[in-house]
């Protein structure tokens, strides 16, 4: 894979260049190292039987390689407190992050939109509980997704709508970076 575009949104790189090189080396070479295979034979009308790239394979690969260099889970588990509910023991909520290390976060996202935006928030909890200093959001670019099977979204919506909410959300330093495929011809 390689980096097809970057957003730096509110220095976001700019971070992880001064204060975390060795970490966005790490990033860098575990995009590079994921191989994108047309694995996936499609059942979707119109594309019936054509190869796509399979997003669960990409997912396994930054699994495996984020996990060789000790990039560990994270999860936040807290009670919800609501206004009047009737029964508090009830309810808790948790907050999870695929790949922590040393104040830097990052998610690979091959899913649908929602959870690109998603992401931002969990980004923005684990910021504002100090628990984080800058965030990376792995996510495909149009290229790549336009051969993947449908549902999965593509990063150039999330920096568009990120530009549209002019640094109001989220107020973290996050790297976004939209990935494509290598082809091998």
């Amino acid at each position: 894979m390689y980096i097809y575009y970057d957003y730096s949104h509110l220095g976001g790189k700019e971070i992880l260049q001064i204060r975390f090189p060795h970490l966005l080396q790490e990033i860098e070479e575990v995009i590079r190292a994921v191989q994108a295979k047309r694995t996936k034979r499609s059942r979707e009308k119109g594309r019936k039987g054509v190869y796509l790239y399979d997003p669960r394979s990409m997912n396994r690969q930054f699994q495996e390689l984020f996990r060789q260099r000790a990039w560990l889970e994270i999860r936040d588990r807290y009670p919800l407190n609501l206004p009047n509910y009737p029964d508090k023991s009830l309810l808790f909520g948790a907050k999870q992050i695929d790949f922590a290390k040393e104040g830097v976060l990052v998610e690979v996202q091959f899913g649908k939109y929602a959870f690109m935006f998603y992401d931002l928030a969990k980004f923005q909890y684990f910021y504002n509980e100090a628990k984080a200093e800058v965030a990376v959001e792995i996510v495909p670019a149009k290229p790549l997704q336009s051969q993947m099977s449908s549902g999965v979204s593509y990063g150039e919506q999330l920096v568009h709508d990120i530009l549209r909410l002019r640094r109001h959300f989220p107020a973290v330093p996050v790297w976004i970076v939209l990935i494509a495929a290598e082809e091998k011809v």
